[in-house]
């Protein structure tokens, strides 16, 4: 069965598009008009709020909310996507494990080029902070990009001082602005969503001219990830963005980390979107949700546990 999941899922996404570039605007259209397709569980509520000054999608289980929040930053390669777009992934992790959910609607390139992502995520985090939330209740998440923002955001938030969440969750997360990882020429053709050439377009509307060879935009091959919460990076053999996360798990393992690389073939970018469809995206979700469930836990309750 999941044989053929995996062949309708690539051929869907390998679905003819316009020729010749588009524009920013028929892009970021195209993408929410994709992820409207995907399927986001009925057992969840969602709230237009704010967060650290931008506006966010809080996404709450049906049910009663235990005590957990997961930051989550949405993908898009920093020009397109919402929290609308990610509604898949946040209400699911939030279903799963009856956390609650900020998905931040940070500022996009090109309008808003790098470091405007991580100012609004790093401001995103002091405001949970700010109002009494245990780090230890908090997780970072994201995908594709917003994977790469919940690495980030950890680097910017260690820089400036503040505790660190409890964890990271990245699903396919882009981590090399420099574009170095082998898997940029092994698989292409293969990875039936991104070519070089579309990664480094929207790449260079982020970029704005910075230097790629920094930390902050390149974390798979020059961030120091010292004294980082454990990590779960999911990510499949059929992306060109795969060595962004084997290195950077390398980095992580190297610096004392607990790092989980969770690798599923023969699937695309950001599988877990097709939950519901691709068999591969809810057991990696069902093994996202417990990694969180493991690394979410208020100090009370742990030391109530433990003794």
């Amino acid at each position: 069965m999941s044989k053929e999941q995996r062949a309708r899922v690539d051929a869907m996404m390998r679905q003819p598009r316009p020729e010749g570039p588009r524009s920013v605007e028929e892009i970021r259209a195209g993408f929410e008009e994709l992820m409207a397709h995907m399927i986001v569980p009925g057992d969840i509520r969602t709230t237009q709020t704010t967060l650290g000054g931008r506006p966010a999608l809080q996404v709450d289980p049906d049910n009663g909310r235990r005590a957990g929040t997961i930051l989550y930053f949405h993908g898009g390669g920093w020009v397109f996507g919402s929290p609308e777009s990610a509604l898949s992934l946040t209400g699911h992790l939030v279903a799963k494990t009856g956390f609650a959910a900020y998905s931040l609607d940070y500022r996009l390139a090109p309008e808003h080029p790098f470091p405007a992502a991580i100012e609004d995520t790093l401001s995103a985090y002091r405001a949970l902070l700010d109002r009494g939330e245990d780090p230890s209740t908090i997780a970072f998440a994201g995908d594709s990009a917003g994977g790469g923002l919940a690495v980030t955001t950890c680097l910017a938030a260690r820089d400036a001082g503040l505790p660190l969440p409890a964890a990271i969750v990245a699903f396919s997360p882009g981590l090399d602005a420099t574009r170095t990882g082998g898997s940029m020429d092994t698989k292409e053709g293969i990875d039936p969503i991104f070519t070089r050439a579309s990664v480094e377009r929207t790449g260079a509307m982020y970029l704005a001219g910075a230097d790629p060879h920094q930390p902050l935009l390149s974390p798979a091959v020059l961030a120091d990830l010292t004294g980082f919460p454990p990590m779960l990076i999911q990510v499949g053999t059929n992306e060109i963005l795969l060595d962004d996360s084997t290195r950077l798990a390398a980095r992580a393992r190297a610096a004392g980390v607990d790092v989980i690389l969770d690798i599923t073939a023969d699937v695309p970018h950001v599988f877990q979107s097709f939950a519901g469809v691709l068999d591969e995206a809810d057991e990696a979700l069902d093994r996202a949700a417990l990694f969180l469930n493991q690394r979410i836990r208020p100090r009370a309750a742990a030391h109530t546990s433990a003794g």
